[in-house]
Parts: structure tokens; C-alpha cells; sequence
């Protein structure tokens, strides 16, 4: 291995790799991303407010997962 650096293009391609990887997993999952949440919110309803990542990730669970009063399968 030498010792040269890695050049600063190739940080940024494996950079933008790694987030779509992640992405694609959150999404795998259900969870919505939370970058382009706050992306449509700026964009779209700039009136309103925007959730911080707690409460985005406890709504979506809630949305997902039937919410408060639990999971009832009958």
C-alpha cells in the first residue's frame, strides 16, 4: 500500500455512494428519508414547521405501526 492520499473527487463519489446505500436501506424499511423531508418541507410548505429527527422518526414509527395504541392484528 503506498502512502499517497486519496484523491478528494474519489472521497466525494464513495461519500454520495455511502448516502444512497443508507437511504436505500431506511427506505427498505419504511423509513422515509429524513434530508429529503426537510427538502419537500422548504420547498413545498415553507409556512409550516419542520419536525427535528426524534419527532420525525417517532411519527413515521406511529404511521407505519398503527400508532399508540399498539399493533392489533384482530
Amino acid at each position: 500500500m503506498g502512502t499517497a492520499l486519496v484523491p478528494l473527487d474519489h472521497y466525494a463519489v464513495h461519500r454520495r455512494v455511502w448516502r444512497r446505500v443508507v437511504q436505500t436501506a431506511r427506505l427498505c424499511c419504511g423509513m422515509p428519508d429524513y434530508d429529503n423531508y426537510v427538502r419537500h418541507m422548504l420547498e413545498k410548505h415553507p409556512d409550516r414547521d419542520i419536525m427535528d429527527y426524534p419527532t420525525f422518526f417517532r411519527e413515521r414509527q406511529e404511521a407505519r405501526y398503527g400508532g399508540r395504541g399498539g399493533f392489533r392484528c384482530c
